[in-house]
């Protein structure tokens, strides 16, 4: 089960750029296999960083054009938003230790 909330192309605004936290999402497809394995480990993350980072998830397959927006070419991608601009990413199945060096970047 999921800890981190869905945002959609209606919600993404409010929820991403209008941000007044740093926001990571993370664009998955439920096909996809290095994003069912990314998932425990993000929960994981956004529950110790609670109220510090938002993390927020969005499917790639039911909100492309957000996806097309940011050049997302392959999943699991995480972007990194801060105060309403990306400024890091990470493409892939990435370990946690790396994952939490590119939050506490956001941090920073």
């Amino acid at each position: 089960m999921s800890t981190t909330a869905a945002t959609t192309q209606q919600t993404f605004e409010a929820d991403v750029i209008k941000s007044d936290q740093p926001v990571v999402v993370d664009f998955w497809a439920e096909w996809c296999g290095p994003c069912k394995f990314l998932e425990p480990v993000v929960n994981e993350l956004a529950i110790e960083y609670a109220g510090k980072v938002k993390f927020l998830k969005i499917n790639v397959d039911e909100h492309g054009s957000i996806s097309q927006q940011y050049a997302v070419m392959s999943i699991p991608t995480l972007l990194f938003f801060k105060h309403g601009k990306v400024v890091d990413s990470t493409v892939g199945a990435v370990p946690k230790d790396e994952l939490k060096s590119h939050v506490e970047k956001l941090l920073k």
